[in-house]
């Protein structure tokens, strides 16, 4: 049964969370009415207990009753009765004491501790998401700004490219025309035009008189302005009003006003900090004197002092700096050109600047990604922990209430026999309540969606993919790593291949992909190989095997995609849905005809991974109950429709699809790989003028020298006729050489060949030619002594070879020493020497450097002692 962490996930993380607590505010509520019920319960048994003690005082004032009778027999039946009726109210009223001390009381302060918890829980996860979409809206600005950047570089790119072509080279043959100019001719300034100020007409000479009286008596200083910076030789309104009026006569502040307006008017003054260009007579007003001012009067200019700089920081390491307003104003200020400002880079030419933008903008989007994620997978640590603590809680719950039902019922049954009917009644009403059930109710109806997460990946303006690893698209990681699987896929499932004997029997190498690894502990394994290099095999020592295995579970979820495209998904719903009660005759070729459809890279990941599993499963000699697991954990990892709803949820089409997968993988894959070298070979076809690639397949070399020799003796003899094939035996569709291009050539080897030993040991190897090594992507070849390599150690074939001299009994078994000193440990691994391939069992072959040697009776033994680790090898592309 899935839990709360694998059914209450969503795109956006809060619907499906905001559903769940949707659902844990009601069970809130439902323990209040319950409370209610027990509380209600006690206050009418109190109130009937005190009615009942009630009725033997009223009766005892009544005179000349009984009481005047001492032995009479009917005085001793009413005395019985009295006492029941005083018994039975001591009896109500302990039922509703009983009440409160059992159930009202301790489930009064459960029920506050639990509403507390899940408030603080609710708080924390939406504090969480809140900060996790601010910083995902800010790396949709910052990528928006990157790529308007970029593209501004490319269009000065091609300005620039125009502009500096060859004036010969200009397809127009028309000789250039002169464009025509109007000269006017200037006009002699009029020194000697009269200024009009006020009332008042004044001659240049005047004015020149003026204007320095004015610079040298009104109070001038510095102004700074918000943003735009500090202003010199500046004077407050006020300042120069009480000017006019002293030395100009001015008889009202009105008439001052109108001199400062005509002032301004021949540009002697300018309003400053403030819309608009109006004088005024305010103390908060500033008005700058202009150098036209200076000039006319002969009065030196008050120059700002070098190195003056703007009031608010502009700097990269300033506080302000992260600040969107400060930003944008600073920028838009270095696209002014203001002095003072752009100082640390006064010889940049706009191309450079421009590029430098660019820079910075991606080094900015690309932190703000690398902090998404980190937000990200904290998120989602946070909700698994959350999720996992509040099934606990519900589960607690729904206990709570059966134990507070059980002692409701039995404050009632201990004091009122009389009662049993009703207690029986309520304890049946407590028998049905299955919290195990009401949980699973709760998961089948209202789960959102199960546990796929959405990674923001960087997004490089030129396609690059070199710095990352998980969440970005296969076939782009595939192109990046210059394989057909992704190098991370095989070199995880080769270090599994090499650790699976270091466990302790069968039961626990299966239970590696079935593990509860810990979400923080993957991500911290995720974190230190998620740079798009070749991961180091000393990363994966730090950390267990489980947890090595689920990062390859992670790594498929976090797929754009899944591993079989969402787009086949209808296709094989119907598949399952039409061939539901046919046979499996019926529908294998409808699936390998679907799974034809999906990209090369898919089938070769999917295939390396049915290969691993296949073989886990086969040498352990897994149950179907292991097996059923085991496709019920891969199935959202390998597909997964493209949108998650409540019917999709529970199908069970992608588990039906991995088991035919297991139970058919040699023939699904063995027409996959047919179909593939069909398209090739008809690619090929079309493209006579294409160089054929070197043949890297041994298995047949024989056979193909055979054919090359009789092909050249036919030449030599003239004869153009075509022989039937040399092949031995009978085979279909059968593949010798590799044809094609990167586009067309599948390279997965066809079920039917054998390993690089198994010609070898059947007959000598023929002397023309040299020996090739046999090239196989995806096929697990065993070689003899060899060690776990890696390509990022150097080692581009991912096997190290074994060292000249080297007996073959001890390259051919590294676990030797290992099993010596555990004798008694369970191993299958070890009770073949022989390895599945493709759907045959291949025996292992000391060394491959002796080709045309027999091993000896000794090493044969040691040979079928124990299993040699295996190695995914993926040889790489031709580009």
């Amino acid at each position: 049964m899935p839990g709360f962490a694998d059914s209450f996930w969503s795109n956006d993380y809060a619907a499906g969370l905001g559903v769940l607590f949707g659902k844990l505010q009601q069970g809130v509520v439902e323990n209040r009415q319950l409370l209610t019920i027990a509380r209600m319960r006690a206050e009418a048994e109190d109130v009937y207990g005190q009615r009942l003690s009630e009725i033997a005082p009223a009766v005892d004032k009544i005179p000349n009753g009984f009481n005047r009778d001492d032995g009479a027999s009917v005085r001793k039946a009413y005395e019985g009765v009295r006492t029941e009726m005083e018994d039975a109210s001591k009896n109500h009223k302990k039922i509703a004491q009983n009440i409160r001390d059992l159930v009202v009381n301790p489930f009064t302060r459960w029920c506050d501790a639990h509403e507390s918890r899940l408030q603080n829980s609710q708080e924390e996860l939406q504090a969480k998401i809140k900060a996790h979409d601010k910083q995902a809206e800010l790396v949709k600005k910052l990528r928006s700004n990157y790529f308007n950047k970029c593209r501004l570089v490319e269009d000065l790119e091609e300005e620039n490219k125009l502009a500096f072509q060859d004036p010969e080279s200009a397809a127009s043959p028309k000789p250039k025309q002169p464009i025509p100019e109007i000269k006017v001719e200037p006009e002699e300034e009029e020194d000697d035009e009269p200024y009009e100020i006020g009332d008042e007409t004044y001659s240049p000479d005047q004015i020149k008189k003026i204007l320095a009286h004015m610079l040298n008596n009104i109070k001038m200083g510095e102004t700074k302005v918000p943003i735009l910076g500090t202003y010199q030789n500046t004077s407050a309104g006020t300042d120069i009003v009480e000017y006019l009026q002293r030395h100009m006569g001015t008889t009202s502040i009105s008439y001052a006003e109108r001199i400062g307006q005509d002032l301004i008017t021949h540009g002697f003054l300018r309003l400053i900090g403030n819309v608009g260009n109006t004088f005024a007579n305010s103390s908060r007003m500033s008005y700058q004197w202009r150098p036209q001012a200076f000039k006319l009067a002969g009065v030196p200019e008050k120059k700002a002092p070098v190195g003056r700089t703007f009031s608010m920081p502009l700097s990269n390491g300033s506080e302000g700096s992260d600040s969107p307003v400060v930003g944008v104003v600073s920028e838009y200020l270095a696209n002014w050109n203001i002095p003072g400002v752009n100082n640390g880079r006064p010889n940049e030419t706009p191309s450079e600047r421009m590029r430098r933008e660019a820079r910075e903008a991606d080094e900015k989007y690309k932190a703000a990604v690398q902090k998404l994620d980190e937000m990200r997978c904290e998120l989602e640590e946070a909700i698994f922990l959350h999720l996992k603590f509040l099934e606990r809680c519900e589960l607690d719950r729904l206990k709570a209430i059966k134990t507070v039902v059980l002692d409701f019922s039995g404050t009632i049954s201990n004091v009122i026999p009389s009662l049993q009917s009703t207690v029986d009644n309520m304890m049946l009403y407590q028998e049905t309540v299955q919290p195990l059930g009401d949980l699973r109710y709760l998961l089948e109806n209202y789960r959102t969606g199960s546990f796929v997460p959405k990674v923001v990946t960087y997004e490089n303006y030129y396609n690059k993919v070199d710095e990352q690893t998980f969440g970005v698209d296969l076939e782009a990681r595939a192109r990046a790593d210059k394989k057909r699987v992704p190098i991370i896929v095989t070199t995880l499932l080769t270090y599994l291949d090499h650790h699976y004997p270091d466990l302790e029997g069968d039961e626990a190498r299966r239970g590696v992909w079935l593990h509860e690894v810990s979400l923080k502990d993957t991500h911290k394994l995720r974190a230190k190989v998620n740079n798009g290099k070749p991961p180091s095999l000393e990363v994966f020592a730090e950390f267990d095997v489980p947890t090595v295995a689920n990062l390859l579970k992670l790594y498929l979820l976090e797929l754009p995609d899944s591993l079989v495209s969402s787009h086949v998904y209808e296709i094989i719903r119907t598949i399952y849905n039409t061939t539901q009660d046919s046979s499996e005759d019926a529908r294998i070729p409808v699936l390998q005809q679907t799974l034809s459809q999906l990209r090369l890279t898919n089938i070769a990941t999917l295939d390396a991974c049915m290969n691993h599993f296949t073989r886990l499963i086969e040498l352990t000699s897994a149950d179907e109950e292991y097996v059923a697991k085991l496709a019920t954990t891969l199935a959202p990892c390998i597909l997964r429709p493209r949108t998650e709803t409540s019917l999709t949820m529970e199908e069970k089409h992608a588990y039906r699809l991995i088991r035919d997968l297991f139970a058919h993988k040699d023939a699904i894959f063995s027409e996959l790989k047919r179909m593939s070298t069909l398209g090739a070979s008809a690619t090929i076809s079309g493209n006579n003028n294409r160089p054929r690639a070197i043949s890297t397949d041994e298995s047949n070399r024989r056979a193909n020298m055979e054919e090359r020799n009789r092909l050249i003796l036919e030449k030599a003899n003239g004869s153009r006729s075509r022989a039937t094939s040399p092949a031995p035996g009978p085979r279909a569709h059968r593949r010798d050489r590799s044809v094609g291009g990167p586009e067309t050539r599948f390279p997965i080897s066809p079920s039917g060949i054998t390993s690089p030993t198994s010609s070898q040991q059947h007959g000598k190897r023929p002397s023309l030619g040299p020996v090739l090594p046999k090239r196989s992507s995806l096929e697990v070849p065993e070689e003899a002594g060899s060690a776990i390599s890696h390509p990022a150690d150097g080692n581009p074939n991912g096997a190290a070879p074994a060292e000249a001299g080297t007996p073959k009994s001890e390259t051919a078994d590294p676990l030797a020493d290992k099993r010596s000193s555990l004798v008694e440990k369970r191993n299958s691994l070890g009770r073949s020497g022989a390895r599945i391939s493709v759907g045959r069992r291949i025996p292992v072959v000391a060394s491959t450097t002796a080709a045309s040697q027999q091993p000896s009776g000794s090493e044969k033994e040691n040979l079928s002692g124990g299993h040699a680790p295996v190695t995914l090898v993926d040889a790489p592309m031709d580009d």
